[in-house]
């Protein structure tokens, strides 16, 4: 596997992520699922609607979102639905919860380093291909977040975080923190469910992540701290590893910012950028590639 593509540019605004799709020249057929992180009910810094509007109609997409395995108001599909309104994204999109009725679908990782199923919302099967678009943050379990974790966590039904939390021991949620893997088993099993999302779109797929609002938490804290760093910007590729790597890259050069030794303690504490390395040995993506800056 030779050196991945990924695009940058310092600009944070609607027409921004438009034109980092665009630099992808990827054509999305059929039915496009647009994967976001709708943000949990007292979140302030999830990416609204508003940001991801213009992305989301140029795919002609669908919002996509998934019911939580944790008490909350996303973890009921009813009060899911009525978050996603409050927050303004069904106001705006035609919106789907994958995992909202009926059984999930199940995807088989025959070479998964921690699991060897993967259970997703039933309703992805509803779409041709993907477009995530990822705000990349710190994050209380896996260290940070990024384009992997919204495939893995992102894509799976409640009761399939349930199974990747735990490396494949439970999908009770009920019983899921009292046997919750390894952290190193933990990251394994998101990449593992990752790259399944991948081989399932066999292709078919964008990924766009804005480095902004950069909080050690995450969009599903409800009570979440306030970014610690400056924002950096929008990078896309065609590779969710090497998009992953080079957002956190661009945290490590930002050795100005006063915030950066308090983010970098998330992830490093949590040994986040292990998901990058078990799904580089998966071998659907890399984490060596040229950035390409875009005006």
């Amino acid at each position: 596997m030779g050196k991945a593509k990924v695009y940058f540019t310092k600009e944070l605004t609607p027409q921004a992520v438009v034109k980092m799709f665009e630099v992808l020249d990827k054509q999305l057929p059929g039915r496009v699922a647009v994967k976001v992180h709708s943000g949990e009910k007292g979140n302030q810094n999830f990416l609204p609607p508003e940001f991801m509007a213009e992305a989301v109609a140029r795919v002609n997409g669908v919002v996509v979102e998934t019911n939580t395995a944790y008490a909350g108001q996303r973890r009921d599909t009813q009060k899911h639905l009525e978050l996603l309104a409050e927050h303004g994204w069904s106001k705006r999109f035609e919106v789907d919860i994958l995992d909202g009725e009926g059984p999930d679908m199940e995807l088989d990782i025959p070479g998964g380093l921690a699991i060897k199923k993967n259970y997703v919302g039933g309703n992805l099967a509803k779409y041709d291909s993907m477009l995530v678009l990822s705000h990349f943050k710190g994050h209380p379990m896996g260290g940070y977040g990024g384009a992997l974790k919204q495939l893995a966590i992102g894509c799976a039904s409640a009761e399939g975080k349930a199974y990747i939390h735990t490396a494949g021991v439970t999908r009770d949620c009920a019983v899921m923190w009292k046997q919750k893997a390894k952290q190193e088993a933990f990251l394994e099993a998101m990449a593992d469910a990752a790259g399944s999302v991948v081989e399932y779109f066999k292709g078919n797929m964008a990924f766009v992540s804005a480095v902004c609002n950069l909080s050690v938490d995450c969009d599903c804290c409800a009570v979440a701290e306030d970014p610690c760093m400056k924002d950096i910007g929008i990078l896309s590729s065609l590779d969710p590893v090497a998009l992953d790597r080079a957002c956190m890259d661009l945290v490590y050069a930002a050795k100005d910012d006063p915030g950066q030794p308090h983010f970098l303690e998330r992830v490093e504490s949590r040994n986040g950028t292990h998901i990058m390395d078990a799904a580089e040995k998966l071998g659907y993506g890399t984490k060596d590639y040229e950035l390409i800056c875009v005006d």
